[in-house]
């Protein structure tokens, strides 16, 4: 059976492992493969992820990586966004640090795993920008990420089992980044089978209380994808039964599973969300219906004994204080942003959940801290079968003089039944980005976004440095 090259003619393919088909779907896939409203939906969680990437510039971790950089260098192939030059490998990690800091990226939801396929465009920024690649072939290779990333999520979720949903996102860097670099089969397999061997994360990085690795658990994923599918291009080979082997990932990580890429398409991005308010991305919809209710009946936070929110399974295991620790114990950022009820807490003090919402000081403050703790969450079996198809809640907020005020919902602005629209994300942008970059380079990176199948990686990437 050939073995490089193409993998093997299509009547061989039943003899493909699972790596070998994942393989070749990455190698086949095109640009032509993108719907409009494929094509359209990338545009806009570029352009969300860019802001969110600036927005996260001065945040702590991310000023200790960058200096971390600065020390040990790199040859300076690709582009740092906010400035400076590296290796592929460490652009990539930095660039994805910087996207998932604020933890205010994009998010998929299957009814076993929650991911954030965004995650993955800094290692394929870098991997494009040093094949030179062409915004078409960018747009391609990310919409590959996102189609394995999701899918994997779909059918082989990990997170019942303790690990991270990282892990899928071992196969989802390397096959991007090997489209990117425009690979062949045979090395795709290989970058998929090194790449999925080393990175199975333990789901402790979201548990009890949380670390900055929270936030660069799956940046660190991107940089040892790429760094596998480098060395795949280099001739390095990886192992061909990383899922079903003796041992493989099937069998110790997610379970078995199947998936028919000769059937897959590059349209998942479509079904991905994006996050309305800066908060985990289960939280969406009670925070935004905490505002609603507030505004609807006209009562104050100061005015509040007590709030109780039903909502699905997940929320509460995740978020709300199920199985991950106790979420009335809130001290760094990284702890409230994973926090229901000091999210929805902070939403009906403010109006509001952004950056601001995470500073220390706020954290810290009394008002936050006392009315946290009088949030109960409860999962609610309903909503729970309804979830992923839709995001519902119910808030029940009592205030001190007995009156009792009910908001439920089924989604929120940016769920895929209400899809964010390319002026609001471009909103978004703007205010994220404002205090990192002046208004005209603003509107270039826009533009550049906007017109990115008609340009080059390298053009946009001249403007985010």
């Amino acid at each position: 059976m050939a073995r490089s090259g193409q993998l093997a003619a299509a009547g061989e393919e039943c003899h493909l492992t699972k790596s070998e088909r994942l393989a070749a779907f990455v190698e086949r896939a095109a640009w032509e493969d993108l719907s409009p409203a494929a094509r359209e939906a990338l545009k806009i969680r570029v352009l969300d992820s860019l802001g969110c990437a600036f927005g996260a510039l001065q945040g702590y971790p991310v000023r200790l990586i960058r200096e971390n950089i600065a020390e040990f260098g790199g040859s300076p192939l690709c582009t740092l966004i906010g400035g400076g030059r590296t290796s592929p490998d460490r652009a990539a990690f930095y660039n994805g640090a910087l996207i998932r800091y604020l933890d205010f990226n994009d998010g998929y939801l299957a009814k076993g795993e929650t991911c954030h396929p965004s995650d993955n465009i800094g290692a394929v920024l870098a991997a494009s920008e040093y094949s030179l690649a062409s915004g078409r072939q960018f747009l391609t290779a990310l919409g590959v990420a996102y189609q394995v990333q999701c899918a994997l999520s779909d059918v082989a979720p990990v997170r019942a089992r303790g690990f991270d949903h990282t892990t899928q996102g071992a196969f989802a860097a390397p096959a991007g980044v090997a489209k990117a670099l425009e690979l062949n089969a045979v090395q795709i397999a290989n970058a998929l089978g090194i790449s999925g061997t080393a990175n199975n994360a333990l789901r402790v990085t979201r548990t009890g209380e949380l670390s900055h690795w929270k936030g660069l658990a799956y940046p660190n994923t991107a940089f040892d994808g790429l760094r596998a599918a480098f060395l795949a291009m280099r001739g390095i080979t990886g192992p061909r039964e990383v899922f079903e082997g003796n041992k493989g990932w099937c069998q110790t990580v997610s379970g078995d599973f199947e998936i028919d890429w000769s059937k897959e398409n590059l349209e998942r991005v479509t079904r991905t969300i994006i996050k309305k308010f800066n908060a985990e991305v289960h939280s969406q919809s009670a925070i935004e219906g905490m505002i609603e209710l507030m505004r609807e009946k006209g009562f104050s936070a100061r005015e509040m004994d007590r709030i109780r929110i039903d909502i699905f399974d997940v929320a509460h295991l995740i978020i709300g204080g199920g199985v991950e620790g106790d979420k009335t114990i809130v001290r760094t950022k990284e702890e409230a942003d994973h926090s229901l009820h000091y999210m929805v807490a902070v939403a009906a003090l403010d109006g509001q959940v952004m950056p601001a919402q995470y500073e220390s000081a706020r954290i810290a403050e009394d008002d936050v801290q006392s009315l946290l703790r009088r949030v109960t969450v409860v999962p609610d079996p309903a909503f729970s079968k309804r979830f992923p198809d839709e995001h519902a809640c119910r808030l029940t907020v009592t205030l001190s003089d007995g009156r009792t005020f009910v908001k439920e919902k089924s989604d929120y602005e940016g769920f895929h039944t209400r899809p964010m629209s390319w002026a609001r994300v471009e909103e978004k942008f703007h205010g994220l980005a404002e205090d990192a970059v002046d208004v005209f380079r603003r509107e270039e990176i826009v533009k550049a976004v906007r017109r990115l199948d008609a340009i080059s990686v390298k053009e946009l990437m001249e403007l985010l440095g």
